[in-house]
């Protein structure tokens, strides 16, 4: 799979390009860029379809009531998406939450060689009261649909385009593009906090809009929004008591992840019949609200709920900063889980500030080579198969500022803020310049403390 995102003028990042890989990380110093890129590309793969339009005209639909008209789908879903993230990029204020006109010069693109056209067949019949009956198909191994009428006492019915149009964008985004993209999840920096006030949220929320249909006050709503990657983690956890009826695939194939999650969480969550929601910290019975646990147990309360009760294969599990209130070895510990993930089938996309992070995940791609000495130190020190991962599935981006590529009409290259990749290497894994430089100082300055005498 290669999906490949390109932006433009999106908050401070000026230009950039970033591809998915099974696990996908962005670092770098605050303030660089790192959040925008995510929430654009999650705002993209949570509201996708209310952005593709099949592109057939209104002729064509006529024609087809007296003779059979043939549409190329490899170019009709190369302009159905390129208009998508036309219509995208148009509300991205909505995405962000921003005001209207922020992002009048932003471009996103949005890029997949995983629309597998000629191995999908459909065979529909469009029908409604209102109009002739159509029938829209496509047989496996063509890359060409199908548009006629049903029958030759329907050609002379009134026919409403419209709707006709609204039946094909529906068979298009469920046949042609339903399974290209991955389901996104997203775990907000914020989420420490939502979980914390979760029902207080969810009560100040209704409280307001109850009192402004009751005053018949005239607002836009998304004046009360927050950008979607907030938004969606708020009611994520503000729906446990929903969700924690079912179980994801790693719960019903690979409890043993969740077993090692709740060692990294110190403890297990739980829902009450009262619809309540606890920590009980391991080898207690000593029931916590979120209020009294500590904040890297509420860090942690999403992403949870999304492993045992929420994860598919295929899906993309989203986490800003998921550091957030861990102790190093933690830090370690997660980026293993990671990689299990990654190779499960869940591809896997971070924003970090942590070295711990970046340094273990190096760990992982080093390991990952048969020779005899690094299967004696994975086994020392307690690394599984399972967690050893491939340089080509790992995907690393750093948010600075850097030299941009030419644009058409420019004669120098500017300086702007992008995101650079970093290099990978099979034997040595990740190269970090920001990271690397942040120590080597650090070192520097302690080895002046401790022998400036000398």
């Amino acid at each position: 799979m290669s999906l490949t995102v390109r932006l433009k003028n999106i908050g401070i990042l000026k230009q950039a390009e970033f591809s998915l890989g099974d696990l996908t990380i962005i670092c770098g110093e605050n303030n660089t860029g790192k959040t925008y890129a995510a929430c654009a590309l999650y705002g993209f793969l949570s509201s996708w379809r209310n952005f593709l339009r099949f592109p057939i005209s209104n002729a064509h639909i006529q024609q087809a009531r007296t003779e059979l008209v043939k549409i190329d789908l490899a170019q009709a879903t190369d302009d159905m998406l390129t208009e998508a993230c036309k219509k995208y990029t148009e509300q991205l204020h909505k995405i962000f939450a921003a005001p209207e006109g922020t992002f009048q010069d932003s471009e996103f693109h949005f890029e997949t060689d995983e629309i597998d056209i000629e191995h999908k067949k459909f065979n529909s019949i469009l029908t409604s009261l209102q109009n002739p009956a159509f029938i829209f198909s496509k047989s496996e191994g063509s890359k060409e649909a199908i548009l006629a009428a049903r029958t030759e006492k329907e050609q002379e019915r009134e026919i409403d385009i419209d709707s006709v149009k609204s039946a094909i964008d529906f068979i298009i985004i469920e046949d042609i593009f339903s399974g290209s993209f991955p389901r996104p999840f997203i775990a907000s920096a914020e989420r420490t906090g939502i979980s914390t006030f979760r029902k207080e949220l969810n009560f100040a929320r209704s409280r307001l809009l109850d009192e402004m249909w009751h005053a018949n006050r005239k607002i836009d709503l998304w004046e009360l929004r927050y950008p979607f990657p907030i938004r969606d983690d708020a009611e994520f956890i503000g729906r446990f008591e929903d969700s924690a009826k079912i179980k994801s695939f790693i719960a019903k194939e690979h409890p043993e992840i969740l077993e090692d999650f709740a060692d990294i969480v110190g403890g297990k969550y739980v829902i009450t019949q009262n619809d309540q929601l606890y920590y009980v910290p391991k080898d207690t019975r000593h029931k916590l609200t979120m209020v009294e646990s500590s904040s890297s147990v509420r860090s942690l309360l999403d992403i949870s709920f999304y492993l045992r009760h929420e994860a598919e294969k295929g899906d993309l599990l989203m986490i800003d900063e998921p550091e957030l209130s861990l102790h190093p070895e933690n830090q370690r510990r997660i980026t293993r889980l990671f990689a299990r993930l990654a190779n499960l089938g869940v591809k896997v996309f971070i924003t970090t500030h942590s070295d711990y992070i970046v340094k273990e995940l190096n760990t992982l791609i080093m390991l990952n080579h048969d020779k005899p000495h690094l299967k004696r130190v994975a086994e020392e020190n307690g690394y599984q198969d399972s967690e050893l991962i491939s340089v080509d599935q790992v995907k690393v981006y750093i948010a600075e500022k850097a030299l941009l590529p030419l644009e058409e009409g420019q004669k120098r290259r500017r300086r702007g803020h992008t995101l650079v990749p970093a290099k990978i290497h099979p034997e040595l894994g990740i190269g970090v310049s920001s990271f690397d430089k942040t120590i080597d100082d650090m070192n520097r300055i302690q080895d002046d403390i401790v022998w400036g005498e000398e």
